[in-house]
């Protein structure tokens, strides 16, 4: 046994507490999962050093032949799983093992709502690799040498998961890391040969690295019976260790594409679609790209980690390769390796490569044609949408190249369904248009109802023309860089004239005309009450139930958009809008038949309402009550 020196006790960070908790009660149903995060994890340590090596052959020690190892011992009930790669000193170690290095982690726990299946299913979500081992175990241990230290510089880590651990420095002859699991009574059924082996078949059979595990042949004799003392033990490869991705389509299945989407994403449920491709030409990669049928829980951090698992000719280079596809579409997993970009780039140096321009290029239009393939079937497509739809809307003012593209991949709700599901695509809406219409139009509010109950669209409805209902905070961004869609340009129903093109006969239009200029007097006299309120006052023919409206000048930003902009302490320059009266409207009669100061009253009160369906915020909501008050008891 190694003599342990320098043994300090340390405390687990205040989450990781929590979460061994929640790991070690609730995760119960997905308990096996834990061989395929551990041997991940020392597949990637076996990466990173023959990536590191390729400067430094010395790191190998000798010892060049990566493997990831795994043995049982049924007496003392435990398994053993070690890797010859990387390893770890003192204080990778205690950063490793004691805290949980990523962001997002007091998010996470926020989430976790008790309900077993619930709780198990996130816990894949936010990738606690390491920490499954307590799922099985009542203690863990660890033996670990960095790669190219000293054979005195060995760390063991021991813990039982129940919020401290200790680490002492130990002597350890060969690098890379090894982890003993102490099984739990319940947990017995793991230290079995058999059982081992099919769960490396069933999660890990695509790992590159091999997968090793003893082996014990005994000889025998002329009767069959076993010659005591000749027993030998061998190692055998136990998964296929050979990169899936290299493979030819035809010989993967859907089942093994499963199971490495679950080792690239550390994720527990299976990908939605996927996409496997061979480029061979000027440029030769090959990539394997996979959509997510969840959200990871960083995926609103645009700072957050994102990309592919960069490898050239099979060399791990990078996890998070981010320069291979655009922000917009921070949610596809998945790998590329390729044999054009030179070895010793550094993430500065890589995203300058003009090879790397090319390779994002294709690989967008493969995610693109993988998410429109999916689109086909619009259950699939309607659970991918209500996971990443949000950031899928990026796209339009991200790309330009592939604007078209990402516009007839959004969905969106609208007056066709009424519904705040989105799930009408633009083509759907443009084959549904009225003969004579020329416009995709469009209302922009803070939530749904108040989209769908705008004033705004009541001429629409009452004409059946149909109206995209957004309510998203992307939105109204989304629609300053979304400007047409099948050469049908978008008109904001709450900005500028209302154009309705064809739909309006000319008798119609003449009417409107007329009735305009028998208001002429009233618009003077609002005008003048209002004052410095609005821009303009005019009559109007888009409302039939509301007595006013508020509309903004077509160009100018979006009442939404200028209250985001305002909570992130951004300065807005004071907009005046213009307000439109409904003259069949009883309340406009009414108006127009009073004076002094009634009148001046309801001009204000009219003005404040509209605001209110805009779902604005009254400068002073104090004087909007007293006004009504008076109104009501005059």
């Amino acid at each position: 046994m190694t003599t342990a020196t320098h043994e300090e006790t340390l405390g687990f960070q205040t989450e990781v507490k929590q979460l061994l908790n929640l790991m070690i009660h609730s995760l119960y149903s997905n308990r096996e999962i834990f061989l395929r995060e551990l041997i991940s994890n020392a597949a990637d340590a076996c990466d990173k050093l023959r990536y590191a090596a390729l400067d430094n052959d010395a790191l190998y020690e000798g010892d060049s032949e990566l493997r990831v190892e795994i043995e049982h011992d049924k007496e003392a009930n435990t398994i053993t799983l070690r890797d010859n790669g990387i390893g770890m000193n003192r204080e990778d170690v205690i950063a490793n093992l004691g805290t949980i290095a990523r962001s997002g982690t007091a998010e996470f726990l926020k989430q976790m709502s008790g309900e077993q299946q619930k709780d198990a299913k996130l816990i894949g979500q936010f990738g606690v690799g390491f920490y499954s081992g307590f799922i099985v175990a009542d203690e863990v241990a660890v033996r670990t040498r960095k790669a190219g230290t000293q054979a005195s510089e060995g760390v063991e880590w021991r813990s039982k998961g129940e919020g401290e651990f200790t680490v002492a420095d130990i002597e350890r002859e060969i690098h890379g890391t090894e982890i003993i699991l102490y099984l739990k009574e319940d947990a017995k059924e793991f230290a079995d040969d058999y059982r081992l082996q099919s769960l490396v078949r069933k999660y890990s059979d695509h790992i590159e690295v091999p997968v090793r595990m003893p082996k014990t042949e005994t000889a025998k004799d002329d009767e069959g019976n076993d010659i005591e003392g000749s027993e030998v033990t061998t190692w055998e490869t136990v998964n296929e260790a050979t990169a899936l991705w290299a493979r030819p389509k035809s010989e993967v299945s859907d089942d093994e594409y499963k199971a490495f989407y679950k080792h690239v994403a550390h994720d527990f449920s299976d990908p939605l679609a996927w996409s496997h491709n061979k480029v061979e030409g000027k440029l030769e990669y090959t990539s394997l790209l996979y959509v997510p049928g969840r959200a990871p829980f960083d995926m609103y951090e645009r700072d957050g980690a994102r990309g592919v698992k960069l490898y050239v000719q099979r060399v791990f280079i990078m996890d998070d390769a981010e320069q291979f596809l655009p922000l917009y579409l921070r949610f596809i997993k998945g790998v590329l390796d390729t044999r054009d970009l030179s070895l010793n780039v550094s993430r500065e140096l890589l995203q300058q490569d003009p090879q790397v321009d090319k390779i994002k290029g294709a690989l967008t239009k493969r995610a693109l044609d993988m998410l429109k393939k999916l689109s086909k079937d619009s259950e699939q497509y309607q659970t991918f949408w209500n996971t990443f739809g949000s950031v899928l809307k990026e796209g339009p003012g991200e790309d330009f190249a592939n604007r078209e593209k990402v516009a007839g991949l959004l969905r969106f709700a609208s007056t066709h369904t009424d519904t705040a599901t989105q799930d009408q695509s633009l083509a759907d809406y443009v084959e549904r248009m009225k003969e004579g219409q020329k416009k995709i139009y469009y209302v922009v509010a803070d939530s749904f109802n108040a989209a769908k109950n705008s004033p705004h669209l009541e001429i629409f409805r009452k004409k059946g023309i149909e109206v995209l209902l957004l309510s998203d905070r992307i939105d109204e961004w989304l629609m300053s860089h979304l400007t047409e869609f099948d050469g049908k340009s978008f008109a904001d129903v709450a900005k500028g004239e209302l154009d309705l093109g064809d739909v309006e006969d000319e008798a119609e239009k003449k009417a409107q005309e007329e009735t305009a200029k028998a208001k002429e007097d009233l618009v003077k006299r609002v005008k003048e009450a209002l004052n410095d309120g609005v821009q303009e006052v005019k009559v109007t023919h888009r409302l039939t139930d509301s007595p006013a409206c508020v509309v903004l000048p077509e160009h100018e930003m979006g009442y939404q958009m200028r209250r985001i902009m305002e909570a992130a302490g951004q300065k807005m320059p004071e907009v005046k809008p213009i307000l439109e009266l409904n003259p069949e409207h009883p309340l406009v009669a009414r108006l127009e038949g009073a004076e002094g100061e009634l009148f001046t009253h309801l001009a204000h009160i009219l003005l404040d309402q509209a605001i209110i369906a805009e779902g604005g915020h009254l400068d002073d909501p104090a004087a909007y009550v007293k006004r009504l008050n008076s109104v009501l008891t005059a």
